[in-house]
């Protein structure tokens, strides 16, 4: 969401913060605050008639575009689609609001979202506003105040792979999502559907990460089973404790939530999943302090998971492949963006790179048949 702000938590470490509204990407206020002053109370929260609203953003997401909204002295998270043309089933408001409905009614660590309009005419597009869960947001840099020795780095990233877990032990059914989607077939719906994207928005060609698809293609896994899978769980999307960083308190980001196979999400959090022993080009990339002496490797996160979870690691590293051949069409997708000109960050003129990055660690890991570096 956001990088952090350079004010802390009672002396503690800095927590994560908004800072202005990129260009662009300004909402409508007036109309806004209209619908919040109309809505808010119907969702059990009051709100002054005459309060005012102030919108700052989350500066750091690479999808859908985060904002804080402060009015009348409560603070919310207004989460809508980023601008330009976006494939028809992308970004889908209502989708994420209802899976967060569901999910924190049954599992502390989901936001609770209040409201979704589904009327663009309000500020553009459809969106959802949820409670704000402030804390720690842990990304290359640890924010100021916070010092993460190897036994608290071990017991964060122990944290992270329970969570993980404690999402796949939810039964679909009794949550409330079991129609979420399809989990018969998941596997080879998703090598066949992440090629399909990547072939849509391809701009540069990347020979490694070419070889690294056809790898896959060739060993598509059999489904492992059933369960709500997060589809981007990684150190950016998790709230820790201020007092506590070895705590998890929230899952951010459900864009991409589905009903499918635990070992594919999985297998995405090992791509994000940067050790020690990788090249240092690779851990330039990393998402968090995943590298941290003390930390899990990615096999001991599998392990730990494994075992929280009761399931198996067979064909490991074709999910480790699969979760950093999903995140360079993911970063593709964004940089296609870029070159449309349907965003002007600057952050995304140079994903080009990270593409061809994440299909050299893909291949590499396809050649030595492990998820441990080379």
């Amino acid at each position: 969401m956001a990088e952090p702000s350079s004010g802390g938590h009672g002396g503690g470490p800095a927590l994560d913060a908004p800072t202005a509204v990129r260009r662009g990407e300004e909402l409508d206020l007036p109309a806004l605050a209209a619908y919040l002053r109309r809505e808010l109370p119907r969702a059990g929260l009051e709100v002054s008639p005459g309060a005012e609203l102030e919108v700052l953003q989350f500066p750091s997401g690479w999808s859908n575009l985060t904002y804080l909204l402060r009015l009348g002295g409560r603070e919310l998270v207004l989460r809508r689609p980023p601008f330009g043309d976006l494939a028809a089933t992308a970004h889908d408001m209502a989708r994420e609001h209802r899976v967060l409905s569901a999910l924190s009614a049954a599992w502390e660590l989901a936001p609770r979202p209040y409201l979704h309009c589904g009327d663009p005419e309000v500020i553009g597009a459809p969106f959802y506003v949820m409670e704000r869960r402030a804390g720690l947001v842990l990304r290359r840099r640890l924010p100021s105040g916070l010092d993460l020795s190897p036994e608290r780095a071990r017991a964060l990233s122990e944290a992270a792979a329970g969570a993980l877990a404690g999402l796949h032990r939810l039964d679909p059914a009794t949550v409330g999502l079991a129609d979420l989607g399809r989990p018969e077939g998941y596997p080879r719906r998703q090598v066949e559907g992440w090629t399909a994207r990547y072939r849509r928005v391809e701009t540069d060609e990347h020979p490694e990460l070419e070889r690294a698809v056809r790898w896959l293609a060739a060993r598509v896994p059999e489904a492992s089973g059933a369960a709500l899978v997060h589809n981007d769980f990684k150190y950016d999307n998790l709230v820790l404790d201020p007092d506590d960083p070895t705590r998890v308190t929230a899952v951010l980001d459900w864009e991409m939530a589905t009903v499918g196979d635990p070992l594919m999400d999985l297998g995405t959090t090992l791509g994000y999943w940067v050790e020690a022993g990788d090249p240092p080009e690779l851990q330039e990339f990393a998402m968090g302090p995943t590298a941290l002496p003390g930390s899990l490797t990615r096999r001991e996160l599998a392990e730990r998971w494994a075992s929280a979870t009761g399931a198996g690691l067979d064909e490991l590293v074709v999910h480790y492949v699969f979760g950093l051949v999903k995140i360079a069409v993911i970063v593709q997708q964004i940089h296609a963006r870029w070159r449309a000109g349907a965003t002007r960050d600057p952050r995304f003129a140079r994903l080009d790179g990270t593409v061809a990055l994440l299909g050299r660690s893909a291949a590499s890991a396809a050649d030595r048949g492990d998820v441990a570096p080379a």
